[in-house]
């Protein structure tokens, strides 16, 4: 049995969305999505941290976040937060959002949409006072005024999209616990004998040799892995062709620790033996959400 390679320290890439109400928040993060990023809106700042380390050790590692500050306690907490993801090693990126009185009025009237902070156009005043600190640390202020929806969308896509390198995530996971969010390509390997039923190898997982041999020793356990490696050396180097940055993908069993770790670990060992043949650059990176993190 080959042994897993050492996978690289799993760093996340993460982009910070916020801005003006009225701004185009959620355009730009359909964009974000769009380009590879799993995207969460307003999520409370106290939770990105946690987020980030729940999609790390599920092998999502390009994540959006959309930010309301509603309280100048609220702003302080991003700064404060966004400084501590940022000396973990973790990418840090924040777009802020902007346009003209004028643009914002006539979007809250069409929309008929109510303003967070209450009445207009006191409203925008006061919440651009309120975001000024964020709108001074931004790394990328784009104003919305005069851009359509469709423009905006580009924008975005162009200063986040790919820039040659196509980062894929294989993970395993455990149906029971839920599919595995965001990935692009799933495989079910529930149909193999499980562990789970023989005593001894009950309270193992798919990293203990027997229970490794016990899974790849099936027949079907070789010609699923033969099947799966093959489909992704024909789709990574086309995917990475098309620009795309990212690609999730699960293999899945009932629990998530024995069938599917001992298949993503077959992969992991086959792949370092005789790496994907690809014109553009590729990153492997082998994950266990229900058993353990990363290989």
């Amino acid at each position: 049995m080959a042994r897993d390679p050492a996978a690289p320290d799993a760093l996340v890439d993460l982009v910070v969305v916020t801005g003006l109400s009225g701004a185009g928040k959620s355009t730009s993060l359909n964009a974000l999505a769009d380009v590879g990023y799993y995207c969460v809106d307003n999520l409370p700042m106290s939770m990105v941290p946690q987020l980030i380390d729940t999609l790390r050790t599920a092998g999502q590692l390009r994540v959006a976040v959309g930010i309301d500050a509603r309280g100048e306690e609220q702003v302080e907490r991003v700064v404060d937060i966004l400084t501590t993801v940022s000396s973990r090693g973790d990418s840090v990126r924040m777009v802020f959002l902007r346009a003209r009185d004028q643009c914002l009025l006539r979007r809250f009237s069409e929309t008929r949409r109510l303003h967070p902070l209450g009445f207009l156009p006191k409203a925008i005043s006061s919440e651009r006072a309120l975001l000024a600190p964020l709108q001074d640390i931004a790394d990328k202020e784009i104003d919305t005024s005069d851009l359509s929806g469709r423009q905006l969308r580009n924008r975005i896509k162009d200063l986040f999209a790919s820039s040659g390198s196509l980062n894929v995530a294989i993970t395993s996971f455990g149906f029971k616990h839920g599919a595995m969010a965001g990935a692009e390509l799933l495989f079910d390997a529930r149909f193999l004998d499980n562990p789970h039923d023989v005593e001894e190898l009950r309270p193992l997982t798919g990293f203990d040799p027997s229970v490794y041999d016990f899974v790849m020793n099936q027949p079907d356990a070789g010609a699923l892995a033969d099947l799966i490696e093959g489909y992704l050396r024909f789709q990574v180097p086309r995917t990475a062709a098309e620009g795309r940055a990212y690609l999730s993908v699960g293999i899945g069993c009932t629990g998530g620790q024995h069938r599917s770790v001992s298949l993503v670990r077959e992969l992991a060992a086959r792949f370092a033996e005789r790496p994907i043949d690809s014109e553009q650059s590729v990153a492997l990176r082998y994950f266990h959400r229900d058993s353990g993190g990363q290989s």
